[in-house]
This record gives structure tokens, sequence and C-alpha cells, in this order.
């Protein structure tokens, strides 16, 4: 036992993961309900272990960062992550409409009238940005609310940087610098512990999702799912044409993006994932003042993956109904599409809110996002894990913009 113990903590985590998704799903299709709902308390472990770890790692990450970075720098590379996020999110909505369009899922289909479904309330763009900055710290913290933890470990980390380089303070700010900078080293290292559950929980998630999907769900709209993750794949290769651009090294990128990236696919959730993705970026050598900025503003704002489901619901819904979208409609969704995206960040339900927020402006019929509902676990995980892999194509190529060199960190390849 203590051999298999030891073996199990000496293999690669990547290849745990993957045992884990593949069992995962063939459990859920041979156990049924029954054997998920007896593993679900190991999922739901690993979700509250990671969603433990989130405000430490971006409070104590961020504010590190900020004292590694000059403020000008600072500014520079939130201008870039700002304009980087909204141009892929608008790229992704046509992605999807453009592949929707060549296979026109939903063709065939017929409404049924009598479904309905309570869609979440969406708080609107202004209520977004004014959710930035938290009225109570301790509320931001305890939600977690991500843009106001941002904000608040921008406005702490400025300020301790400015009492470091002031000679009244500066003793008592290199004291101050000293203690959060072993705290963000702890905070690493509970992260290390972490890792190791994670491909039991990811099992346990994704053989309840499989299980309560089940066969017959897959197939009915089997046609809508399969278009989906084929514009997924399309719009990673044009992430992977991007980095190659850039001179980002596609092998090294991966080799530390794969395990966030099936995390998230497990899970359904890039805030959850964000450990996983910040982990990652420190070890492809991005600086800390970067990734600890544009990821967790990322796993808030930027979904590239919700995007694509966005456009190819559309497509879908018109094509149920018989109103097939002309050139002018699929602008307006790309330019609703991208702020609706942005707009309804952190929204239990998101997924939906979107859909339900573009049809409602396109002149869809809101009864279509019921049928689309039944497949939001099945969907909601392929745009999760691009979501992720968005965030980190993002940071590495602003990474190589800065001078960054994007690379794995062989000496610890093992044990992540």
């Amino acid at each position: 036992m203590k051999t298999l113990f030891r073996g199990y903590l000496e293999s690669s985590l990547i290849l745990r993961v993957t045992i884990a998704l593949v069992l995962g799903v063939a459990v859920g299709l041979i156990g049924g309900e029954t054997t998920a709902a007896w593993l679900a308390p190991f999922g739901d472990l690993l979700l509250r272990l990671l969603q433990f770890l989130i405000v430490p790692i971006v409070l104590f990450t961020l504010i590190v960062g900020i004292n590694q970075a000059d403020l000008g720098r600072m500014g520079r590379i939130g201008g870039k992550v700002f304009v980087y996020y909204v141009a892929t999110s608008a790229l992704a909505i046509v992605v999807g409409l453009a592949v929707a369009s060549l296979f026109s899922p939903g063709s065939g289909m017929t409404l049924d009238q009598s479904t309905s479904i309570d869609v979440p309330e969406n708080p609107g763009f202004v209520s977004v940005l004014l959710s930035i900055v938290p009225d109570n710290i301790v509320g931001a913290l305890a939600q977690p609310n991500l843009l106001g933890i941002i904000f608040t470990a921008f406005a702490f980390g400025i300020a301790l940087l400015k009492m470091r380089h002031s000679e009244g303070q500066k003793v008592l700010g290199e004291k101050l610098y000293g203690v959060i900078e072993a705290l963000n080293a702890v905070t690493m290292k509970v992260m290390a512990g972490v890792l190791q559950y994670v491909p039991i929980g990811v099992f346990a998630i994704v053989a309840g999702t499989v299980a309560s999907q089940g066969l017959d769900t897959i197939l009915s709209l089997g046609n809508m799912v399969v278009v989906l993750y084929l514009a997924l794949a399309v719009h990673l290769l044009l992430y992977c044409v991007l980095m190659t651009a850039f001179g980002v090294r596609l092998k090294a990128f991966f080799r530390e993006a794969r395990t966030p990236m099936a995390t998230a696919f497990a899970t359904q959730s890039s805030t959850g994932t964000l450990p996983l993705t910040l982990n990652a970026a420190q070890r492809l050598g991005v600086s800390q003042s970067l990734y600890g900025f544009s990821l967790p503003l990322g796993a808030t704002i930027n979904m590239d993956g919700a995007a694509i489901r966005i456009a190819i619901s559309a497509v879908f819904a018109a094509n149920v109904v018989g109103m097939p979208l002309d050139l002018m409609t699929m602008v307006e969704i790309v330019l609703i599409g991208t702020l609706t995206s942005i707009g309804t960040a952190g929204v239990p339900g998101a997924g939906i809110v979107m859909i339900a927020t573009v049809f409602a402006q396109v002149g869809l019929p809101i009864e279509t996002v019921a049928l689309l509902t039944s497949i939001d676990a099945l969907v909601g995980m392929g745009c999760t894990a691009l979501n992720v892999t968005g965030d980190l194509t993002g940071t590495a190529i602003i990474a190589r913009t800065e001078g960054d060199q994007i690379e794995s960190r062989p000496d610890e390849r093992q044990a992540v």
C-alpha cells in the first residue's frame, strides 16, 4: 500500500488527472446516479479546497507582484490585458457564428411551446463595474468577489510600494513586504498539497456529471454538442497561431497548461481552477506582476468559451424556429455578446444569463433556452476549459511582449 501511494505521488499530475477523467466517464455511465451520489462529497471537497485558496493566492500574489514592478509597467500591462480580452471575446463569437452557420445545429428540430425556464437576472455592465470597488473589504473576501479582491490588492500593493520608496517609512514597508512575501510562499506550499488531491476530486466530479446527463441527453442534442466542441477546437487552434506568432513555445505552454485545462473541464469553474492556473503561469516563467493581475481578472471577465456558446446557441435557436440569421443580426450578436460576456461576470448561471440576454436583444425566442439547459453541463465543461486556456494564452503572449521567456521548469515537471 505504501509503495502504491508513493507511486501515486511520484507520477505526473497530468497523467493522474487524465486517468481520473477516463475512469470518471466509465463509472458515470456504468454506475449511474447512485454511484455518483456516493462519490459527490469527494468532488465537493476538491471545489472547497480550490475555493479555500482563491483569496490568499490572489491577494498575496498580486501585492507581491506589484512590489516587484513599477507603476508605469503595470499600467502598460493593464492596457494590453484589456485589449486582448475584448478582442478575443469578439473573435470567439465570430468563430462560433462561422462554424455554426456551416453545420446548422438545430435544423429539423421543433420547439415545445410549453417549456419554460427561469433565467437569473442580468445585473448589467454598470453594476459589474461598480462591483470592482467593494463597499466592504471583508465582504469582498468572503463572497469572494474577484474584482473586489483585485482592487483591494492593487490599492494596498501600491500603498506598500510607496512606503518602501519613502524615506520615513522604508524600514516599516520592507518589514511588511517581507511578511506578505512569506504568506505568499506559505500559500504556494498549501497549494502544492492540494494538487495531490486534484485527480481524486476530478474523478468524482466527472462521474457525477456523466451520470446526471446520461446517454439519452447526449444523443438527443448531440449535433449541438459536436458543433460547439468543433468551434472550441477552431478557437484553440487560433490561440496556437497567436502564440507561435509571438514566440511562445507551444510544447512548453501546453505542458503546464494541460492540468488547469483538464481541471477546468471537470469542475466547470474558471474561478475554482484559478489556483492551478496561477501555478501554471508561475512554472512557465511569467512574471508575478503580470499573471497575478491578468489571470484573476480573466477568470472573472474573459469568457471565450462562453462567447462561442452564445454564438452557437443563437444559430441553434434560429434554426429551431426556422428563422436563419442575417448578416446584420450576426454583427449585432458579436457586439452584444462581447459586452454581455463581460457584463455577467461572476453571476450564478452566467452561461444561461448571457444566452438569454442576447436572445432578448436580437429577437430570438427565450423558450429555446430551455432546450439548451439540458446539455448545460456537457457544453459548460468544454467552454470552461477554453476560458482558462484563453486566460493563460493572453498572459503568455503579453509576457512575451514584455520580454519574458516562456518555458517549462524541467526541475519541477515530475511533481506537477
